[in-house]
């Protein structure tokens, strides 16, 4: 079944479900700035509109638009600059 998952304060939303096997989420995110933390190593894809993302290890941000992806090794952390409202897919694993 899905799960519904929301973080700061709703600004952050997604629903999880399975893909052969695999973990995923779709969700959206409100224009602000969020660090989040992994567990998994995450395949983040941006689906609408764009995000300004700093990896870790990295000291500038990249943008990254509708369309492309990047991904996010596990037990990390990242930041992420959202200047209009942003929807993903994050597959895990």
């Amino acid at each position: 079944m899905f799960a519904v998952n929301e973080y700061f304060g709703g600004k952050v939303k997604s629903i999880t479900f399975a893909q052969n096997g695999q973990k995923v989420t779709a969700g959206v995110m409100a224009a602000g700035e969020y660090t989040f933390k992994t567990g998994d190593k995450e395949l983040m894809k941006v689906t609408a509109g764009s995000m300004d993302v700093r990896l870790p290890g990295e000291t500038a941000f990249t943008t990254y638009q509708a369309g492309q992806e990047y991904k996010v090794p596990a037990n990390a952390a990242f930041d992420l600059k959202i200047a209009a409202d942003v929807s993903y897919l994050c597959y895990f694993g």
